[in-house]
């Protein structure tokens, strides 16, 4: 069991902090809202801190999953930040999807301290998160995944290093890639039922168990159908992902022009009202264009 700290307690890491203690890690939080992390001590035990800084002191590893890439800066750098608390050989790991450019900032920046850092962005939305069963993409060496890995199992269904530093923020903007387009698939070929007076549920019982199948069908086919979008992963971070994937693309020269037309999609449903829901909610936009 090892002296742990979790920074950020959303609606990922509150329950992946708390696996972590049900585990028997000694965990010390912090958030941004104080209250959210008296209440996650006042469920798990524990302790809080006022800042990074203080949470990540002693501790063996330090672990975060916040909003954005300022956000990781914030929570990793300053006085205040995490790195300054931590002790020489201690180890960050980021569950955050940042760009690879702030990965590269913050390795390095963690690096000249003597300090290890792991990229470790996970899939999964809340439901994994919530269940102990995300998959976590890393990049970092593998003596410090090594090391992390064993904590990291704590709420990992699948967890593999991909690489160095870096190389786990790449394999999550190829997982944002692959679901923007299912989800469109899946959306278009839902409304399209429904146009032609099909019985969805029926008929996605049986293309499921085909090369038609997939997650996104096995799991959200029924709420998209019902017009529910409350489930996890929101459109507004989607986009956030899809601009860092969009970004990557031009620098490493690769084409995407299906996750630039989706990302378009999504931004139709922030102006519908729809940031907040979650990222199946492409159907919506495909409903108000056909009743148009």
């Amino acid at each position: 069991m090892a002296k742990l700290a979790f920074l950020g307690l959303g609606v990922m890491g509150a329950p992946m902090a708390g696996h972590l203690a049900k585990a028997g890690h000694d965990v010390t939080v912090y958030n941004r809202t104080t209250a959210k992390a008296e209440a996650w001590v006042a469920t798990h035990g524990g302790a809080s801190a006022a800042t990074p800084a203080k949470a990540a002191e002693g501790a063996e590893f330090v672990m975060a999953c916040v909003g954005n890439d300022d956000d990781l800066r914030g929570v990793c750098t300053g006085p205040d930040g995490a790195f300054a608390g931590m002790t020489k050989g201690a180890v960050f790991v980021d569950h955050t999807t940042v760009s690879a450019q702030v990965t590269s900032e913050m390795s390095q920046a963690a690096a000249d301290l003597g300090l290890g850092f792991v990229d470790a962005p996970v899939s999964g939305g809340q439901a994994g998160a919530e269940n102990g069963a995300l998959s976590i993409m890393c990049g970092g060496s593998q003596a410090e995944y090594d090391c992390a890995e064993p904590v990291m199992a704590a709420y990992a269904r699948t967890c593999k290093r991909m690489g160095d530093s870096g190389a786990g923020q790449m394999a999550k903007m190829m997982n944002q890639i692959c679901i923007a387009g299912l989800v469109q698939g899946l959306s278009e070929a839902l409304h399209f039922g429904e146009k032609a007076g099909m019985d969805g549920r029926a008929v996605i019982e049986v293309i499921s168990q085909g090369a038609a199948g997939s997650w996104q069908m096995a799991n959200r086919h029924g709420t998209m159908l019902d017009g529910e979008f409350n489930h996890g992963f929101a459109v507004d971070w989607m986009r956030k992902d899809l601009a860092i994937c969009l970004a990557a693309a031009d620098e490493v020269g690769a084409s995407l022009p299906v996750t630039a037309l989706v990302d378009q999609f999504y931004k139709d449903v922030q102006q519908m009202g729809g940031g907040r829901w979650d990222t199946s909610s492409l159907i919506e936009r495909l409903r108000k264009l056909g009743a148009g």
